[in-house]
């Protein structure tokens, strides 16, 4: 019975660890104000799981996260911050990216439509140092378009060479008021990352000498 309950225990505690070794972008800080968790961020159906298919529709807003699930749309002006908040802090390495995509409707849109990238956080050189912490903030671009707009975070988790690198996704659900007419052709989530992209095959720790995150550039006013 007692090496039962040592074994049930070493495998609880496992459990516990693997848990724990992974974050979901849950919080969204809109107009300085932050939300409850998942206001205005759609609630993804794996826990603190990563999406690592690179063919899969969960690249654009986590499993289950393809439908609002009834989730909140937060009012915001062009050129105003939003800022991600995760459960714990990133601490797999790894670049942060920002996507937008204009919708009709945020509550309805599925995310097959055009993203455009408007922040990327890459790595700090000499040294590649990552820019981990348990908040990321991205300013809406000034130029953009008012209407509805689902905003999405991705952190793609690069510190395992060898296994399929992890993307860690939350969307949010915007409507943009204020701003220009300015239009970005954007590419299509899943396809935005190639499995032979420099970024998402680099290893870290042999030659990190620089780098280049994976995806299409930054769109800018």
């Amino acid at each position: 019975m007692k090496s039962f309950c040592a074994a049930v225990a070493c495998a609880s505690v496992l459990f516990l660890n693997t848990v724990n070794g992974h974050y979901i972008f849950e919080r969204l800080t809109a107009n300085g104000a932050e939300g409850a968790v998942y206001q205005n961020i759609r609630k993804n159906t794996n826990n603190n799981s990563p999406v690592t298919d690179l063919a899969s529709n969960d690249l654009r807003c986590n499993v289950g996260g393809g439908t609002s699930g009834g989730t909140t749309t937060v009012s915001t002006a062009a050129g105003s911050s939003l800022t991600f908040t995760a459960d714990i802090a990133v601490y797999h390495q790894g670049p942060v990216s920002f996507y937008m995509t204009k919708v009709s409707d945020a509550t309805a849109a599925d995310g097959s439509s055009n993203w455009f990238k408007i922040k990327e956080i890459g790595p700090k050189f000499p040294g590649g140092t990552w820019d981990l912490e348990q908040s990321y903030s991205v300013s809406i671009p000034s130029c953009v378009a008012p209407g509805d707009y689902l905003v999405r975070i991705e952190q793609l988790a690069i510190h395992n060479p060898g296994s399929p690198p992890q993307f860690y996704i939350s969307c949010a659900q915007v409507k943009v008021t204020g701003g220009g007419s300015k239009t970005f052709s954007g590419v299509k989530i899943p396809g935005h990352v190639k499995a032979t992209d420099p970024g998402y095959t680099a290893n870290i720790y042999n030659n990190f000498n620089s780098y280049t995150v994976p995806g299409p550039a930054v769109s800018t006013c």
